[in-house]
């Protein structure tokens, strides 16, 4: 049997057709790699030679996907001649023929992130700059995306709209940094990974033979996930494909996700004018979902004006409909999901089917804190577990050695962070110090003299000054509950502020994380209060953390796992469940995301996120959510009214959740088990008589609190109150919750709200 005789019909005329520019727009589960990969055998078999035949993706992996299954096709030595890779791959081969032609030597180095950071920081700190605001990744990410937009040095100096940016960041030195840092690198014989893009497009302006070589080498030329390409990905296909335009572009406007990278939606969606009689082919048959989850898909990307229209269908089972929930809290949330996932593998998913998918990384502490707590496997994708992540070690290491002024890791850790002016010779120097002298590197900067430091007193200050934060914070450890205190600690280090400074991605993300981090220490505080803690120091957050830690540490690594990841991470992933999670406004879509175009793109952010699922798809919502710092009520994300309803079951809002009565608190004990129809009066006649003794008389108390007030608890959500009043030597109050029952709290710990 051909081949040929395994695809559909639209597979098989898109992967036949190759008489001109042609346009596949490829639904989502449709098959475009199985097309891409019979079209490139087809080309092969029809007598073009694997040399003249140019295939680009966005990963290393598709690469070699396609080029395994087309060797399978077509045999290993045909196969080899294929020009197939990255964009990055692709054009890095091309330079190494050409470099001499732009003033390189063949043997150029490519200087990785890392690499390019430590030129930004050196060119910052030489050029007398303030270190603490001309961020290397900041300063990076601004070149980064002015290469991609083929601007040079020069052209942004003059380019009005980047250097007013700039200037608005505080920032207005970039361009002068850009002209050193290319410098630099040209110096080097070194170029970063934008400029082997940059370089390539240099190379075929200024050198026109050496793009007619290329041209006729490159016959026939495709592209897959078109969608994700940038001005300067766009320009070298388009420079290459020239004059016959023999071009095959695969890809879904559907899914385009990547702006913040760098990515043109219009590329995709203007192909067919940028191309005389380009033809466009549709793969609309889903082979992935059922019908129901495709068609909730459709309906929600149907509202946004930018795509070009397509009717992708499933002939798959009908399947259940999505299930939307909406919780109290984030952490209602968060164990609603676990408990679900504990009863999907019940009913024979592995753990391996299922996925759970947020907007953002910070998302996932809560979720890992139920997965644990339910013992539940899980692996994060394309990250790391929460409290890994570099940013939250460094805040918890401040944390560490406030507490134990001896632990030398945590003090190499954060001597330098943020930035102080303490480098690596003088770092080096403390510890080997402290090594000779047999005590900690703290008590070497503490008593310098006695340990023998050898460093100028320029450089005994700084350290001076970092002990004398860090005992400051030390005596402090045993008075301040954990929540005030990692504040306090997180605000005077100045990470928070170094955080808050970095507005680039990656500086955002890392700020939503520390945000999280305080709403989880947060929570924990709040958490043993409930339980009759009155006070819990940082010694004892840090006892949590540490044994959640180790617990990551000795799961089996072959062990099944549930996938835990950001929707941006899951695009052409799939599982036989899903669950999207926090799906409110200013999350999802996210708050930095306002403008008509940033709403298109978040919404087929949704759009992806829903057909990664097979057979299941949940999506869910919290009414309230601790946030920068405080607890914020949170409205549904508006593109759940995108979808439409016949596909969505709606479960009733609750709070599913209700937290253990508080301990010590023989009132609360005996009330948890009354009936939360009973009467007010009726509450108060049992909570007279505990284990047959007879409690101190109530007294009436001064509080802005009145019997009927409405008001709102983070936890428990929207209440009325019972009873304010005097009991045991505490101020307490009584509120009947809407949807967890009467509750008695201590008024000093409540942190009410008017409703």
């Amino acid at each position: 049997m051909s081949y040929l005789d395994e695809l559909n019909e639209a597979q098989r005329k898109a992967v036949e057709y190759n008489e001109g520019p042609q346009l596949v727009i490829a639904g989502a589960g449709s098959g475009k790699t199985r097309v891409l990969t019979y079209k490139i055998a087809y080309l092969l078999e029809h007598g073009v030679h694997a040399g003249n035949i140019l295939a680009l993706t966005f990963t290393n992996k598709a690469a070699r996907e396609m080029k395994s299954r087309i060797a399978n096709l077509v045999g290993e030595q045909v196969a080899r001649y294929l020009w197939m890779g990255t964009f990055h791959s692709i054009c890095t081969r091309i330079l190494r023929q050409e470099a001499e032609l732009i003033g390189y030597t063949r043997d150029f180095t490519i200087y990785d992130t890392t690499d390019s950071k430590s030129v930004i920081k050196h060119i910052v700190k030489d050029m007398q700059l303030d270190e603490k605001v001309y961020k290397p990744n900041v300063i990076l990410s601004r070149i980064s995306l002015a290469k991609n937009q083929l601007l040079s040095p020069t052209s942004y100096s003059s380019n009005r709209d980047y250097t007013m940016q700039d200037r608005f960041a505080r920032i207005p030195e970039v361009s002068r940094i850009y002209v050193e840092y290319n410098r630099r690198l040209k110096a080097c014989n070194a170029m970063d990974f934008d400029d082997l893009l940059f370089m390539t497009n240099t190379l075929f302006k200024n050198h026109v033979e050496v793009l007619h070589k290329y041209q006729e080498y490159f016959r026939y030329i495709l592209v897959d996930e078109y969608q994700d390409t940038n001005y300067s990905q766009y320009l070298i296909v388009k420079r290459l494909a020239e004059p016959d335009n023999h071009i095959c572009v695969v890809g879904d406007d559907a899914q385009s996700i990547y702006s913040f990278r760098g990515a043109n939606i219009e590329n995709i969606l203007t192909f067919q004018k940028g191309y005389d009689n380009a033809q466009l082919f549709k793969l609309e048959r889903n082979y992935r979902s059922t019908q129901t989850i495709v068609n909730a898909a459709n309906s929600l990307i149907r509202h946004n004006r930018g795509q070009i229209p397509k009717a992708v269908y499933s002939e798959l089972a009908l399947g259940d409909r999505l299930q939307l929930s909406t919780y109290m809290s984030d952490r209602d949330e968060g164990k609603a999901v676990a408990q679900q996932v504990k009863l999907l593998h019940r009913e024979g998913y592995d753990y391996e089917s299922i996925a759970i998918l947020y907007r953002t990384n910070a998302q996932s502490r809560v979720i890992e804190d139920e997965l644990r707590h339910l013992g539940i496997p899980y692996r994060i994708y394309g990250g790391m577990s929460f409290y890994q992540r570099k940013e939250i070690k460094d805040a918890i290491a401040y944390f560490r050695l406030a507490v134990n002024p001896h632990d030398n890791e945590a003090f190499a850790r954060v001597i330098n962070y943020p930035l102080r002016g303490i480098g690596e010779t003088t770092v080096l120097k403390v510890r080997e110090a402290s090594r000779l002298a047999a005590c900690s590197m703290m008590e070497v900067i503490c008593n310098p003299e006695a340990a023998k430091l050898d460093v100028s007193a320029a450089t005994q200050k700084k350290l001076t000054v970092f002990a004398e934060m860090i005992n400051g914070f030390g005596a402090r450890v045993a008075t301040t509950d954990a929540y005030e205190f990692a504040t306090m600690v997180m605000r005077d280090t100045g990470v928070m502020r170094e955080a808050k400074a970095d507005t680039s991605q990656e500086g955002i993300a890392r700020l939503e994380n520390l945000e999280e981090m305080l709403a989880g220490i947060h929570e924990f505080v709040d958490q043993q209060l409930r339980e009759g803690i009155s006070f819990t120091p940082m010694t004892e957050f840090l006892s949590e953390v540490s044994l959640l830690t180790d617990q990551d540490e000795k799961q089996d690594d072959n062990q099944p796992r549930i996938t835990l990841l950001t929707v941006h991470s899951a695009k052409g992933l799939e599982f036989k469940v899903t669950f999207i999670v926090g799906l409110e406004e200013n999350l999802f879509p996210s708050q930095f995301c306002q403008a008509p175009k940033e709403i298109e793109e978040e919404r087929r952010l949704l759009y992806v996120a829903i057909t990664r699922a097979m057979e299941r798809c949940y999506l869910t919502n919290a009414r309230q959510r601790f946030r920068n710092g405080q607890t914020q009520f949170s409205s549904p994300s508006r593109f759940l009214k995108d979808i439409d309803t016949c596909y969505v079951q709606q479960t009733q809002t609750m709070s599913s959740f209700p937290p253990q009565p508080i301990k010590n608190q023989s009132t609360t004990s005996v009330a948890s088990h009354v009936s939360s129809n009973f009467s007010s009066s009726k509450l108060k006649s049992v909570s007279k008589q505990v284990g047959g003794n007879t409690l101190k008389t109530r007294k009436e108390v001064r509080s802005e609190w009145k019997k009927q007030d409405r008001v709102v608890h983070k936890v428990f959500g929207a209440g009325l109150v019972l009873d304010v009043y005097h009991e045991n030597d505490n101020d307490k109050i009584d509120i009947q919750f809407d949807n967890v029952g009467k509750k008695t709290l201590l008024l000093t710990y409540a942190k009410l709200m008017h409703e």
